[in-house]
């Protein structure tokens, strides 16, 4: 019988460190699961800053050629255009 005890008493052990690691490997997954989340956040947030200092550069090339530049002369000249026919557009649409 003293066998069959160090046998439940060995399988209790093995059971309660196993138990202990799915514990550890549990906490372990959330902090990943968090770091995970973080790290989308500021990814997210670096694209919609990204988007935005494009749009200023776009913004500040057409005002450079404004300004006398040729070097963006024909993108203003397409952006103007696309305003342009953009008003005439929303003048079109009032008139009805």
């Amino acid at each position: 019988m003293s066998v069959i005890a160090e046998i439940i008493d060995t399988l209790e052990n093995k059971i309660v460190k196993l138990f202990s690691k799915i514990k550890n490997l549990e906490k372990n997954n959330q902090e990943l699961r968090e770091k995970l989340s973080d790290a989308t956040q500021i990814i997210s947030k670096q694209s919609e800053e990204i988007e935005a200092l494009k749009k200023q550069y776009e913004i500040l090339k057409i005002a450079n050629t404004l300004l006398g530049s040729d070097d963006n002369k024909r993108d203003t000249k397409l952006k103007i255009n696309s305003l342009i026919r953009e008003i005439d557009y929303c003048i079109a649409q009032l008139s009805d």
